[in-house]
């Protein structure tokens, strides 16, 4: 458990890291984010093909992988659409809350996971200040990332079942692979295919780093989620939230710190609910 514990914290940091790039980019996001998510693929694209040789994953993992890549599609549109019309401290809170309480739901209901009391209780604090962050948003903000919390939910059930299906953590690679081609699949179908040239010529270097990081990120989520419930690992994650918020005060100007304090407080204890349930 210690290990998810710390996988699930340092992919917190990492994920905080990564959107906040994407909501502070110019232009088109859903193209920004695509770089991303298409230098993940392709990198996670070599990588699978070096395993294969030597090794190789089931055929439920690669059929599990497509199906989160199709999910990934709707995620970034939206995601993309949330940082446009909202502000980042309250567009990733709410997305990535209500995605870990998603996810948490989806473990129990499907993949046989089971939370003890002390465990539904940290979530529910988590929850609380998260819902204390998103506290006087307009409907439009909240709609949307609460659209974006559903295909978190669903795509972080969907590759917990693939990691433990297929047994093996380079299940992550074949995720990015399957979502840098819808991604980009669904960009060209929607005319975006000038934009993406265009981006990858005047941003490579972000889009290079942005795009590791979102792979390693994910990568220490999938190997959590087999070491621990996904509702635990879910909502540890989600420890993001308190540096989106301070972010959003301190670099973006977002405003309201006193809220977002205490906000951030509340998840911690509900943060320090989970490690001591799940020890």
């Amino acid at each position: 458990m210690l290990l998810a514990t710390l996988l699930a914290l340092g992919s917190a940091v990492l994920h905080a890291g990564w959107n906040l790039a994407a909501k502070r980019a110019d232009g088109d996001r859903f193209v920004v984010l695509w770089a991303q998510f298409v230098v993940g693929g392709a990198v996670g694209g070599v990588l699978l093909a070096i395993h294969a040789v030597f090794q190789g994953m089931p055929a439920s993992g690669y059929a599990w992988a497509a199906l989160s890549g199709v999910v990934h599609l709707p995620y970034l549109w939206l995601l993309a659409q949330a940082y446009t019309v909202g502000d980042f401290s309250v567009s990733y809170p709410i997305a990535r809350g209500g995605g870990a309480a998603l996810a948490a739901f989806g473990g129990v209901a499907f993949l046989g996971d089971h939370l003890g009391t002390a465990e539904v209780a940290g979530i529910a604090v988590v929850v609380a200040g998260l819902c204390i962050l998103s506290w006087g948003a307009s409907r439009a903000n909240v709609a949307m990332a609460l659209l974006v919390s559903l295909t978190i939910g669903t795509y972080t059930t969907v590759d917990s079942q693939g990691a433990r299906s297929s047994g093996s953590v380079t299940y992550v690679l074949a995720t990015f692979v399957a979502a840098g081609c819808t991604t980009s699949i669904g960009g060209l179908a929607t005319g975006r295919g000038p934009a993406f040239v265009a981006v990858m010529r005047r941003y490579w270097r972000r889009a290079v780093l942005t795009g590791l990081a979102s792979l390693i990120t994910y990568g220490m989520v999938l190997v959590a989620v087999r070491h621990a419930p996904v509702g635990y690992v879910a909502a540890l994650r989600e420890s993001g939230v308190v540096l989106a918020a301070l972010a959003g005060w301190r670099l973006l100007g977002e405003g309201n710190p006193r809220r977002r304090l205490l906000a951030a407080a509340t998840v911690l204890v509900g943060l320090l609910v989970l490690v001591i349930a799940g020890a």
